[in-house]
């Protein structure tokens, strides 16, 4: 069987070729990989949570040292040293991934083509002049800036998240649009560089994949922790120039002025210009089924940003390897099997040391399923381990049915991201709470598991 994998420097595409070429099987792949990335590496080591962890890396030791009042002195950020830093490391992790490809293309099953890649038809992909034919087509090109349609846009300059993760410089005042979830771990960067911010949230608080106190607690660190204005329940209407910066008009009539303009409106699946249309697919926001292929045409299947799905960098290399596995089965004769997981995301903001990660569902969608269910909060300031270490803030919360299973666990709080882990674990093998282990253990920040644990426990006994 031929496969052809378009964007096969990213995650996904790596996943897909990976899974296929070690598969255990007796049936034959050919794989044809296309790409044209310049250095080459995939969105998430040249763009993505890579490089944004390097600069956030900065902001969190700025930031807790400020905030210690037991230290004196503010050190600042020094942004040649943060951009050539992460220069060095990314285009050293970029390498490995190239490395990694061209020691697959080695191989006489394999062809890498550094070429755009355009589906001719269901079989075929055309690049560099020449058509290759395919039994299988897998895009997996990722995701691009997305640039709203407003008004002026066209007529202001602006700063996406690539541009910041790039820039040796800021103006003073700088206004955002976009508070989801790359706004939120950009503008602790911004404020730590010293950049005074103007924050546009649609509804009443950022964080709408989690319970509202969450979003409540994010929004009082935000402009208590970053000296952040955010306005609330208000749009954007249309952009102008004024002076030097920007001036931005909002719904309610009023407008802010700034030296900068910070678009963080998300990001969108890059399938334009694929010619998906040639294959009978007209991407949307649904244009993938369960087990990955195009719901207008299966032998086209899309894993990692490109499908519109997930878009998170572990999910993308998961939906890689199922793709292949899936590949697999339908050379052997089997049915495709549904990718399903547990939802679950960490979003690095309060500049990382306040990250908020949730895994499974949350109180809110429990409620909207008819889920019987006990809940147990938590406040990190009731913990002593959180003041001790000088990080006072946030929450956690546990979901957990009647029977006993836990089903969804949120923490805004220091090392959420790393406890994180081991509720996933919890809530993916559907393990009862009241059988969770009940010791002391160290280090003592998971403490604020042990209280929830313990108090829904109580509650279903």
């Amino acid at each position: 069987m031929k496969v052809a994998v378009l964007g096969a420097y990213g995650s996904a595409g790596v996943a897909v070729a990976e899974g296929l070429l070690d598969a255990e099987t007796n049936e034959e792949f050919e794989l044809v990989l296309f790409d044209d990335g310049d250095p080459g590496g995939g969105l998430c080591i040249l763009r993505g949570c890579m490089p944004s962890k390097e600069v956030l890396s900065a902001a969190a030791h700025r930031h807790q040292a400020r905030a210690d009042e037991r230290l004196e002195g503010t050190p600042e950020i020094d942004l040649d040293e943060v951009v050539e830093t992460k220069d060095d490391h990314v285009l050293g992790f970029a390498e490995h991934r190239r490395d990694a490809v061209a020691e697959m293309a080695e191989r006489d099953d394999v062809e890498f083509v550094r070429e755009t890649a355009h589906v001719v038809d269901d079989t075929t992909v055309e690049a560099g002049g020449e058509r290759y034919d395919a039994d299988r087509i897998v895009v997996a090109t990722g995701s691009s800036v997305n640039v709203p349609d407003i008004d002026g846009i066209d007529d202001v300059e602006f700063m996406t998240s690539d541009d910041v993760l790039d820039a040796r410089s800021f103006g003073d005042t700088g206004v955002v649009m976009g508070f989801g979830t790359t706004g939120m771990e950009m503008v602790p960067y911004l404020a730590e560089c010293g950049v005074d911010l103007t924050v546009i949230e649609h509804d009443d608080a950022p964080l709408d994949y989690a319970d509202d106190e969450f979003g409540r607690e994010l929004l009082e660190l935000y402009r208590d922790e970053f000296d952040v204005e955010v306005l609330t329940n208000v749009y954007e209407e249309s952009l102008e120039p004024a002076g030097d910066g920007v001036r931005l008009h909002l719904d309610d009539g009023s407008a802010v002025e700034a030296d900068d303009l910070y678009v963080f409106t998300g990001r969108v699946p890059t399938v334009d210009g694929l010619g998906l249309e040639n294959a009978g697919i007209e991407p949307s926001d649904d244009w993938v089924d369960d087990t990955l292929r195009a719901r207008q045409n299966p032998r086209i299947y899309a894993a990692g940003d490109a499908n519109g799905r997930e878009p998170i960098l572990h999910v993308a290399k998961e939906e890689g390897y199922h793709v292949a596995e899936n590949i697999v089965a339908e050379a052997e004769g089997r049915t495709p099997r549904r990718y399903g997981f547990v939802k679950h995301r960490v979003t690095f903001t309060g500049a990382g040391v306040y990250p908020f990660a949730r895994v499974g569902i949350t109180e809110e969608e429990a409620r909207e399923r008819g889920i019987e269910h006990v809940t147990a909060t938590r406040l990190a300031e009731d913990d002593g381990v959180f003041k001790t270490k000088d990080v006072p803030h946030g929450l956690a919360k546990l979901v957990v049915g009647a029977d006993g299973r836990v089903l969804g666990y949120q923490g805004l709080h220091y090392h959420a991201d790393a406890m994180a882990k081991t509720m996933q674990v919890v809530v993916e093998l559907g393990l009862d709470v009241r059988e969770l282990p009940d010791r002391a253990y160290h280090p003592t920040t998971p403490e604020i598991l042990d209280a929830v644990i313990r108090e829904t426990a109580e509650k279903i006994n």
